[in-house]
């Protein structure tokens, strides 16, 4: 048995372009990661003990029968760590006993929650922390990255991953979602995962990125929570029924997201600024034509007020959470906050996170 404890951190993460978008797989998109960490604590265990004190699941305990993980207390919020468990048993063989220890700075004290990707960052500390009680501790982050993707699609069934590549790699990244369909059937008729591992998944990719000199990074929480799954039903539901104007948004977010790729690529704001601005306007009219809220007021509010400093957009599904700002002088920043703070915003004091999952 291994003998030894660690202590693993994912970052959180942010959408900075190609929300919606990003989902098909030949559209790229923009994702940072954040520093604000889940922590996942391992050691050996006499047998199997789970710790999740912040949502109040202390002391449980699991099994495996027939390959499923079974819980000594049923609850819907286990489904990550379920999945992330068999899916590491597929990949290496039954575990040794540990005792998982799980703590989370991503959401706020009260349990409100930020939107900065709980749930990715889960998955993939989770696979990384198990990784290391195997003879796979040395995996690198594609293995990883795959592992808890893997994880994700039986649990949720779709997903860009993009928030699982910010935790994954850290950074900004430049992120190409694989091919969700080609997955899936892998899932379904596939039986070994270390082969699905191993082979190249179609479409993916994943380029870091470097912010341009000089601009300054904000982000803003509203204080409103969004309901992500309900307005990704609405947008599908779009695309079946206005296949054209669907269409018509993914063309312009993707030349947005170029604009903001070429500010990145050639370190010029001016490509950057003009490409945040127009993945907005593409965002507000695939909401309005969707019956989809993604600009709720206090969102609109905040980019009201930092757009004329830089720009802005809401980052993710949007209709609550946070937005972000790209602002052009250091001596605007503070006023920008601050008029957020008047407004109900709350300025979140956040870097980027270079790293992504580490090992302490």
């Amino acid at each position: 048995m291994n003998a030894q404890r660690y202590t693993v951190r994912a970052p959180g993460k942010l959408f900075i372009a190609g929300e919606y978008a990003i989902t098909e797989h030949q559209s790229e998109g923009i994702v940072v990661a954040v520093d604000r960490y889940l922590t996942v604590d391992i050691q050996s265990h006499r047998n199997n003990r789970l710790d999740l004190p912040q949502l109040g699941l202390t002391d449980l305990t699991w099994k495996v029968e027939d390959g499923e993980v079974k819980f000594s207390k049923k609850d819907k919020r286990l489904a990550f760590i379920k999945q992330v468990i068999e899916t590491i048993n597929d990949y290496v063989g039954e575990l040794p006993t540990v005792h998982v220890f799980i703590t989370s700075e991503l959401d706020k004290r009260s349990g409100e929650k930020y939107g900065l990707g709980s749930s990715a960052a889960l998955s993939v500390a989770l696979v990384a922390a198990l990784l290391l009680y195997t003879d796979e501790k040395h995996s690198d982050r594609l293995t990883i990255f795959k592992l808890a993707s893997i994880a994700h699609f039986k649990t949720q069934g779709n997903g860009s991953c993009a928030d699982i590549a910010a935790s994954t790699y850290g950074g900004w990244l430049n992120y190409r979602t694989f091919d969700s369909d080609w997955l899936t059937n892998q899932l379904e008729h596939n039986p070994s995962t270390i082969d699905i591992v191993q082979k190249k998944w179609p479409y993916l990719q994943m380029k870091p990125l470097t912010l341009p000199n000089g601009l300054h990074f904000l982000m803003g929480w509203t204080g409103e929570a969004a309901a992500t799954a309900p307005m990704v039903t609405k947008i599908s539901k779009l695309k079946e029924s206005d296949t054209e104007r669907y269409h018509v948004f993914l063309n312009q977010t993707q030349a947005a997201v170029a604009r903001i790729l070429q500010g990145f690529q050639t370190d010029d704001v001016k490509p950057l600024l003009a490409g945040i601005k127009a993945n907005r306007q593409a965002l507000k009219g695939i909401g309005i034509d969707a019956d989809v809220p993604i600009e709720s007021p206090t969102l609109e509010k905040l980019i009201e007020i930092a757009s004329p400093y830089g720009a802005a957009k809401t980052s993710g599904a949007g209709g609550g959470d946070c937005g972000i700002a790209f602002i052009n002088q250091l001596s605007d920043v503070e006023f920008v906050c601050n008029k957020w703070r008047e407004n109900g915003i709350e300025p979140l004091n956040l870097s980027v996170s270079r790293q992504g999952v580490t090992v302490d």
